[in-house]
């Protein structure tokens, strides 16, 4: 089976598995994840960390970006251009400002394109980017939505930056696969973070 069919069956497969969370569990497994990232050494030594504002069937990241902030570490969170496959990480200036947010027609919170924001590649990259996906395996594959977001941005930070920002994915242990189907845009990541059985 050719990569772009698995990946497909692969994502309607792992869609249903994520609708069969209750809240309850995927709080429970959000509040793990937290307290991992929190004492994660790489998180500690971060100073500029980019973060997604999840959505319904991810890893709750509002308590991570609200330590960011407590920490005084810079947050960033991603723009996307919907009509392509760009996207930007751009500053959050506090955890408040979360709650006014335009909302995108797919449901995502971000500033608008007219907001003008300072741009972690123009000031300086990432040392820690924090992503999300559908399913992953433990080789560091990652399976996304289909519009290669995150590989394109990965790949954009490995040429402007002199340090490659360390990439970590937060799961669902519903979502870590034996294998994900991959293709030479995917991206690999340094390492997943999920509840460990």
């Amino acid at each position: 089976m050719a990569a772009g069919s698995a990946k497909r069956a692969l994502r309607a497969e792992l869609k249903q598995r994520l609708r069969a969370l209750s809240a309850e569990e995927r709080l429970r497994q959000s509040r793990l994840l937290t307290e991992k990232v929190v004492a994660h050494k790489k998180y500690q030594e971060a100073q500029r960390v980019s973060v997604f504002l999840s959505m319904p069937d991810e890893i709750e990241t509002c308590e991570i970006i609200r330590d960011i902030f407590q920490r005084g570490k810079t947050c960033f969170i991603p723009r996307y251009k919907f009509q392509s496959n760009h996207m930007d990480m751009v500053k959050l200036v506090s955890f408040e400002e979360i709650s006014s947010l335009p909302k995108t027609s797919w449901n995502i919170l971000q500033p608008d394109e007219e907001d003008e924001r300072e741009e972690a590649l123009s000031t300086g990259g990432l040392d820690l980017i924090f992503m999300p996906g559908l399913g992953f395996d433990k080789q560091g594959n990652r399976l996304g939505r289909g519009k290669g977001y995150y590989d394109s941005y990965l790949r954009r930070c490995f040429q402007h930056s002199q340090v490659k920002p360390h990439t970590v994915a937060l799961a669902f242990k519903e979502q870590i696969c034996d294998s994900v189907p991959v293709d030479e845009n995917d991206m690999r990541i340094d390492e997943i973070l999920y509840e460990d059985k």
